[in-house]
Order: structure tokens, then C-alpha cells, then sequence
């Protein structure tokens, strides 16, 4: 994959969803228009964290390359490069997957 041009300012993060799964559990295969997007990714590039009142930068609590859950609005669906990515704060994101 070629390197992200993009750059997340202050609490974005920059997320590449998951694929959704082709097939349900039972062995049913799902057609595109029946799959539902899924709620998790993988961190592309973070921002410098949020502006605190003091001046001072708050530290993400995430870093490139976590698998994370995030909100179902969260975001922004951007397409760089022929490759589809979200952005969002990072307070969109529930949690990191371990």
C-alpha cells in the first residue's frame, strides 16, 4: 500500500475500515448491498492531540496501527489514492481491540 498524503490535525484519526464478512455464520453469502459496514479498523495516521485549555497538546490514546470499535455515524468517508478511509475525532473510537 502506498504511503497516506494525508495528515490528521489536533484529535483526528485516520481509519481504514475492516472488510465485512461475504458470508454470515450459517454459510449464507451476502451480496454487497445486504452487507453492513462494519465498526471497526485499523489506524492509519493520528493527529497531534487536542488543544487543551492551557495550551498543551492531550495525548492520544491510540496509535497507528491499533484495531479499534468506533461509533455507527462516526466520521467522515474520504477516498485517497482508489482507497477509502474515514476520518473522525477520537472520541468517536469506543475501544481498542487487544
Amino acid at each position: 500500500m502506498a504511503k497516506l498524503n494525508i495528515r490528521p490535525l489536533g484529535d483526528k484519526v485516520i481509519v481504514k475500515r475492516v472488510e465485512a464478512s461475504a458470508m454470515t455464520k450459517g454459510g449464507i453469502v451476502l451480496p454487497d448491498t445486504a452487507k453492513e459496514k462494519p465498526k471497526r479498523g485499523i489506524v492509519k495516521a493520528i493527529g497531534s492531540g487536542k488543544l487543551l485549555d492551557d495550551g498543551t497538546r492531550g495525548e492520544m490514546q491510540v496509535r497507528a496501527n491499533d484495531e479499534v470499535v468506533f461509533t455507527s455515524y462516526a466520521g467522515t468517508d474520504i477516498k485517497v489514492d482508489g482507497e477509502e478511509y474515514m476520518i473522525m475525532d477520537e472520541s468517536d473510537i469506543l475501544g481498542v481491540v487487544s
